[in-house]
């Protein structure tokens, strides 16, 4: 008679960088499941001189648990796979990691899934949660996936959505769905127990339907990070709180005397005040209220930061202009 398969029978591998990949694996570890080996990304150095190397968030927490952590270089390096081998995965969960070559997704008997934070097929890509805030989305989510030869594109185990709102921005979104991709991760692995590995999943394919254009998530660079004023203020609202806190919407702003001034916004909010004949990108005072001009009316800028001075309110800004 066959005994069905418990937490400590199913050896987990999981791979992971940053703080966002601490969540699944600290759930994983305190619920209990078998985690043999961690896979991150080496430490990095950093620093005026870079003398000083940063171990990953995940590296940290798990050599806080005693769990043995390998930092390859290169996926495909022969030794880093007979390393890997030599644990004995049944399962390899991964979180905001590199893509992995077929001889590291297929070593293990049940395969390997991926925590993705956004609902695919929408938004495969590096950047998912920033460019879900930027396009305005009210819902996103977080799915979990079988890995296979091309990136977010597995079939699909579980999802789960997370409600954005109107005001939140990248910080708000980042911790919510951190928690929400840990409960889906164990989620998950219960049920590839539970089903002694044969978990139902969906083709990706079968839930676009058709004619529908799915959107992207590349990854954020600086040039992305630059406001086009010109667009409507809902949308300039939007990319500010897609890239707050980090790495900040930069943008240039024509001041009242003529002159130019570079800065981030990282709040704003879409104001009611319309300022006829101005062109977009105007900075307009109005007692201790500071809005910037865009295509369609105005955004109030809450907090910003100008080039080479800190971060602060925008009362704190105007109090500092001549």
């Amino acid at each position: 008679m066959l005994t069905a398969m418990e937490k400590k029978d199913l050896r987990i591998v999981f791979m992971g960088t940053p703080e966002f990949a601490v969540g699944t694996l600290q759930a994983l570890v305190e619920g209990g499941y078998n985690v043999v080996a961690v896979v991150t990304q080496p430490d990095k150095p950093f620093g005026r001189h870079g003398s000083v190397l940063r171990a990953p968030e995940v590296k940290v927490y798990a050599e806080s648990k005693g769990i043995p952590v390998l930092q390859p270089v290169r996926m495909k390096d022969e030794a880093f796979i007979e390393q890997l081998r030599s644990y004995r995965a049944d399962l390899q969960v991964v979180v905001a990691f590199r893509m992995l070559p077929e001889v590291v997704w297929a070593m293990p008997r049940f395969g390997t899934f991926n925590v993705h934070a956004a609902l695919l097929p929408q938004y495969r890509g590096a950047a998912p949660i920033n460019w879900a805030i930027i396009n305005g989305e009210t819902t996103t989510g977080v799915t979990t996936f079988f890995l296979d030869h091309d990136i977010d594109t597995g079939r699909i185990i579980l999802q789960k959505p997370f409600d954005i709102p109107h005001d939140a921005d990248v910080e708000y979104v980042y911790d919510g769905l951190m928690a929400l991709g840990a409960k889906a991760a164990t989620e998950t692995v219960d049920m590839i127990i539970s089903h002694d590995g044969d978990v139902p999943s969906l083709p990706q394919d079968d839930m676009i339907p058709v004619g529908q254009t799915l959107k992207g998530a590349p990854k954020i660079y600086k040039e992305t990070c630059a406001i086009d004023w010109r667009k409507t203020a809902k949308q300039v609202h939007d990319f500010v709180r897609g890239l707050s806190p980090i790495p900040g919407a930069h943008g240039t702003l024509l001041m009242p005397d003529g002159s130019e001034m570079e800065v981030k916004v990282y709040k704003a909010s879409v104001s009611d005040q319309h300022f006829a004949d101005m062109q977009p990108g105007m900075m307009v005072r109005d007692k201790k209220k500071m809005y910037v001009t865009c295509g369609d009316g105005a955004i109030e800028v809450l907090s910003l930061q100008a080039s080479g001075k800190k971060r602060m309110d925008a009362i704190a800004f105007l109090n500092g202009l001549h």
